[in-house]
Order: structure tokens, then sequence, then C-alpha cells
């Protein structure tokens, strides 16, 4: 036996050796700045790392909004989403103890439904989150909210493919059970580039989505991360928007919102605050004017701009916000 792994012991260092080599290989055949750079943009698109509010149980929804259920959805091999499925405040005595299966079956209850899509960092159970969960809820609407591969409790690693991917199934599992019941993809900053990227995929497949709101939206990921705050600082570096443009291109980070939405005929609400720092108004109104310029139905487009006050995260707060979804979607949906 000792022989036999003295033999051996020459061809696993021989073995290991090759390993090493082909690392330091790996490492060496791009420059520092390839090293560091798109996983840093990576980083900062998603913040998906900042999993707060901590010391959260993501399977008790019930802890911090009624009448919700937690379940996971797998996407793929190795990608299982988060979710929670809130009903209508009107069905919340309906709710009290009720399985999964019931919330499941309560889709074609008639009464809306919204996919909502979260914008970077935090989870599904960020307070501003459930703040419009609990205003939709009131309104009359069901929301799955959704928490993309890495965020949460989700497995996997956020690319852009994979956010699109997963918004994508979400909502086809979500259209398979809800009957005649419309589904309507809500999506905030981040999550407006993921909601008009599966909108687009969905378009060409010829399943157009039933209505798409776009909640503080910007034209593209390279133009907002530009204006990004943490980023603002550094674009007077020489080289740095060069620098920042190959990162977010190696990495295939574009969110196209300004070219997606050339392609769709959903019914398209976009929703922006006057005040919002994060993802200025400039650029809300600009996709608004792309889209309604490309729309055939021009009543299928519309936008609503909200007084100071609401910043980027608190449009949930506006007393008018849910009366405009809900007027708009009605007469779409009519």
């Amino acid at each position: 036996m000792v022989e036999r792994n003295l033999r051996s012991f020459p061809h696993s260092c021989s073995t290991l050796g090759r390993k090493i080599a082909a690392l330091y290989h790996s490492f060496t055949s791009k420059s520092l700045k390839e090293h560091i750079f798109p996983p840093l943009i990576d980083m900062l698109i998603y913040f998906n790392f900042f999993k707060a509010p901590f010391l959260v149980d993501l399977k008790k929804p019930e802890l911090k909004i009624p009448h919700t259920v937690n379940f996971y959805l797998t996407v793929e091999p190795g990608v299982t989403l988060g979710i929670w499925h809130t009903v209508p405040s009107c069905r919340g005595e309906d709710a009290k103890g009720k399985d999964r299966r019931w919330y499941e079956a309560a889709l074609h209850d008639g009464n809306p439904i919204i996919v909502y899509l979260h914008g970077s960092a935090e989870h599904r159970a960020a307070s501003h989150r459930l703040r419009l969960v609990k205003v939709l809820s009131d309104g009359g609407f069901h929301v799955l909210s959704v928490d993309y591969r890495g965020f949460g409790d989700s497995t996997g690693k956020p690319t852009e493919e994979g956010l699109t991917v997963d918004a994508i199934c979400v909502y086809e599992w979500t259209k398979a059970r809800s009957g005649i019941t419309p589904v309507c993809l809500w999506g905030h900053s981040l999550g407006t580039g993921v909601a008009t990227n599966a909108a687009k995929v969905l378009e060409e497949k010829g399943c157009p989505v039933d209505a798409i709101v776009l909640e503080a939206p910007f034209t593209n990921m390279w133009v907002a991360s530009i204006n990004y705050p943490l980023l603002k600082i550094y674009r007077n570096i020489p080289g740095f928007l060069r620098t920042l443009m190959d990162a977010l291109r190696k990495d295939k980070i574009v969110f196209p919102n300004d070219e997606n939405v050339k392609f769709l005929s959903s019914p398209l609400l976009i929703l922006h605050g006057e005040d919002d720092r994060t993802v200025p108004l400039e650029y809300g109104k600009k996709l608004y004017e792309i889209a309604r310029k490309a729309y055939r139905n021009k009543e299928r487009v519309k936008m609503i701009i909200f007084p100071p006050g609401f910043q980027h995260n608190l449009l949930c707060k506006s007393p008018t916000l849910l009366i405009a979804v809900r007027d708009f979607l009605s007469k779409q949906w009519s």
C-alpha cells in the first residue's frame, strides 16, 4: 500500500502543477483592470450581497405582511427563486390558515395580478417594497414579489440574461394558473430593465404581456451607470468612462429599455417622481417619448409624473398612485 502511494505521488504532484500553471496563466493573461473592474461593476449594478433588512425569515412572510405565503420556483438546475404571494386585502379573511395550494388556486379568482420585479439591493422584505405591495393589495391586486437569482434566499448568481429568464419563468407560471385574469409585469428601477427584457422575449414568442408598469425607469444601463450616485465622483478620472463601458460590455449588462420598447405592443405605463435623484426624471421622459413614437396605438402608452416628496423608492406613498394605475389598467383591459 505504501509503495503504491509512493508511485502515485509524482503523478499527483504533476496534476497539481498543471492546475497551478493553468490558474497562473488565466490570471496573468488578463490585466489587473480586467480582474477587478467587471466584478466591481457587477457588485454595483446588482448590489445583491446587501441582503437587508437583516435577520428576516423569508420563509415566514406573515411576520411582515398579512395574507401572504412564501414559495419557491425552480427556474433551471441550480436556480430556485423565493417568491411571496400576497392576495388582495378583500380576500384576507379567506386566506387565514390556508396553504400554498389555496393561494395558487386563488390566482384565477378574477382579481388582476402583478408580478413585481424589484430594483437592486435588499430583497422582497425591504420596507418600501412591502409598502407598495400593501397599497396594491388594498387596491384589489394579487402581488407576486420575486427575488431574482442571487437575491434574498434565491440561489444562483445574477446576470442580465439570468434575471430575464427568471421574470419570464414567473410570468409564464402565473399565466398558466390565472385563467382569463390579466397579469401585469411591474418593474422598479433595475426591475424596469428586467421587465422590458422579459416583455420583448414574450412578444417575440407571440405572447405579449397583458400590461407593463415601469416605475422610475432608465433608458439603458450604460446611461444610468454614468449618472449612478456611487460612480459620479469618478467620472472625471481619465479613462474611467471607457473602462466602465468596457466592463459593462464584457459582462453583457445593457438592460436596453430604450430599444426594447420599440418592439412592444403591451399597454405601457411609466411612473416617475420629479425629485428622483437615483434615476432622474429626464430618463423616464425620454423613454416615454421613444415608446410613444414607436407604438402604433398611442393610447397604450402613458406617463404619470409625481410631484416632489417621493424620490426614488416612495411613489407608493402618493395617494394618487393606486387610482392612476387602476384607471390605466381598467381602460386597457376593458
